[in-house]
């Protein structure tokens, strides 16, 4: 997924908006492609309805005090820890395809999200955050 960086000096700011937004909609389309599984953890899952978008993380074997989401800058930025099993300290692991360790998950966002009221819930090993809509801005122009 795409991060922005933040080098707003040299650009205005409708560029700077338009490229935030072409960036969320990147992430969107890598998200689409077929249905081979993402490489990068958490893989996610992006819905848009008209009022929200909602994204959706498997985070399995974890709980939610290993788990950190935060927004900052119209990034959504996933993360934690997955600590190894102490009870396998004894003996030699003959296959291990779990990960372990820390990990980081970022996305940008679109300018429409309302960051201040974004919400997060963890069940069943799936990190549920819905992001809400802003009302488009702009104004009806009466013509006398």
């Amino acid at each position: 997924m795409s991060l922005i960086h933040n080098n707003w000096d040299n650009l205005d700011l409708g560029c700077s908006v338009s490229n935030i937004f072409d960036d969320f909609i990147k992430d969107l389309n890598v998200a689409k492609r077929g249905n081979v599984r993402s490489r990068q953890f958490p893989a996610l899952e992006i819905h848009e309805t008209e009022k929200e978008y909602i994204v959706n993380a498997e985070l399995p074997g974890l709980t939610k005090d290993q788990i950190s989401v935060d927004v900052h800058d119209n990034i959504l930025a996933i993360s934690g820890e997955i600590k190894k099993d102490e009870k396998f300290q004894e003996g030699k692991t003959i296959i291990q395809e779990r990960r372990y360790g820390s990990f980081s998950r970022s996305i940008s966002l679109p300018p429409d999200v309302k960051t201040e009221e974004v919400t997060a819930k963890f069940e069943n090993g799936v990190l549920e955050m819905k992001l809400p809509k802003s009302s488009p801005a702009g104004k009806k122009i009466n013509i006398k």
